[in-house]
């Protein structure tokens, strides 16, 4: 008797035949996945770093290095040229003002002012000649003036006598006429006499001037030429530290020549390096700060320089309140410069996105945390931590702000853990 075989639903080759078409469906599937619609890129949250936007209060700054520098600085140079005979003290000596540093020499200074004293010693030799010559002068005018009152008188006397005489006609008209003439020669004389000694008198007196003019300039001349000589000790102007001196014994500096600086003990400024980029917004009273010694310290803007060098210009900032104990000249400091005034706005925390976007975009996640979407934004200003967000972000989004090097032109990113 024949035996009815039952036949298999689920041969091997039917499931074969079923896991070959499924498996062409699912690379089908694949294919349309990643080969339209947008670019993804698979990425692991462990590599990146995800911040939140925020609210908060922004300020906007910049960090700059500045150095510490004396408050107060005084250039050494050399009145007069000549070569260094001594160094009295050396770099780093704390010096009263006036006390000594260095010596020069200079032969011609000394001949010029031996020279000059030899031009006063003339011209008051002469001008002693002059008075002398003045004074006997003056005697002979008024001996001569003494000879002619005295033959006035005489005359006149006689004049008198003989017009009595003629109108009583004990005497001619020619004897009368005689005395009249003699009389009125001597007081014409007498006239001369006198105005020949007021003009002695004038002139002598303007030759006096002459000379006391002459002999001070002299002496002008020769004080001029010891404070060249005195000028020859370099000497400290004030109270302070001497600095970077450069005066070695056999050197010879020219007139005007820097050799060092006294820097004045009384405080310290600090002058800061800025980019170009900021010269409109640096202005005096803007404020810094920056830490000493695990304690914060502040600073303020006291004077711009507006020349730029290098691409950058320097400012000098002093310190408000209380400096920083130990702190020395030449010491760099880490600043952090406010551009503006405290505010209230939403911050997005700095990151390595900015270099390849430009700010102009980011990587939103969305809420679940497993994608990550190419969003517009527009960002504006920033300080060391923050950006501030002006458009394309909320309060509480999360975003991607590590760098983007490796992410080409992808649109999305698949987060994984």
């Amino acid at each position: 008797m024949d035996r009815v075989i039952e036949k298999k639903t689920w041969t091997k080759k039917r499931i074969l035949t079923i896991i070959g078409v499924v498996g062409i469906v699912g690379l089908a599937a694949a294919s349309y996945y990643f080969t339209s619609g947008k670019s993804r890129l698979n990425v692991d949250t462990e590599r990146i770093a995800i911040s939140e936007v925020k609210k908060g209060t922004f300020q906007e700054n910049i960090p700059v290095n500045g150095t510490v520098l004396p408050l107060t600085s005084i250039f050494l140079e050399t009145q007069e040229g000549g070569q260094v005979e001594e160094r009295y003290v050396e770099d780093g000596t704390i010096m009263k003002k006036g006390q000594p540093i260095v010596r020069l020499s200079n032969t011609n200074l000394l001949m010029n002012m031996m020279s000059s004293q030899n031009t006063v010693y003339n011209t008051l030799t002469q001008m002693q000649i002059n008075r002398n010559a003045a004074q006997q002068n003056t005697v002979n005018k008024l001996t001569q003036m003494a000879d002619v009152e005295s033959y006035l008188k005489e005359a006149e006397r006689v004049y008198n006598l003989n017009k009595k005489l003629y109108e009583q006609k004990a005497i001619g008209l020619q004897e009368f006429k005689k005395s009249e003439n003699d009389y009125n020669y001597y007081r014409q004389k007498e006239y001369l006499a006198r105005q020949i000694l007021k003009a002695d008198t004038i002139s002598t007196k303007q030759q006096q001037l002459q000379d006391k003019q002459t002999y001070e300039g002299s002496q002008n001349a020769l004080a001029i030429m010891k404070k060249k000589v005195e000028d020859l000790i370099v000497r400290s102007p004030v109270d302070g530290q001497l600095t970077s001196l450069d005066a070695e014994v056999g050197q010879t500096k020219a007139p005007g020549a820097r050799i060092g600086q006294i820097d004045v003990l009384g405080g310290f400024k600090v002058r800061v390096d800025v980019d170009e980029h900021y010269l409109s917004r640096i202005y005096t009273g803007l404020k810094g700060t920056f830490t000493f010694a695990d304690t914060l310290y502040n600073l303020e803007i006291q004077k711009v320089y507006s020349q730029i060098v290098n691409g950058r210009f320097q400012v000098d900032m002093v310190f408000k309140g209380k400096a920083p104990k130990g702190i020395r000249r030449g010491q760099t400091l880490q600043i952090l410069l406010s551009l503006s005034d405290a505010r209230q706005a939403l911050l997005l925390p700095k990151g390595g996105f900015y270099q390849q976007t430009g700010g102009n975009w980011i990587f939103k996640v969305n809420e679940n945390g497993t994608l990550a979407t190419k969003q517009d934004i527009q960002l504006g200003n920033m300080n060391t931590d923050y950006y501030e967000v002006l458009n394309g972000l909320q309060p509480g989004d999360k975003v991607v702000t590590s760098s983007y090097e490796n992410y080409g032109t992808m649109q999305e990113l698949v987060l994984k853990k």
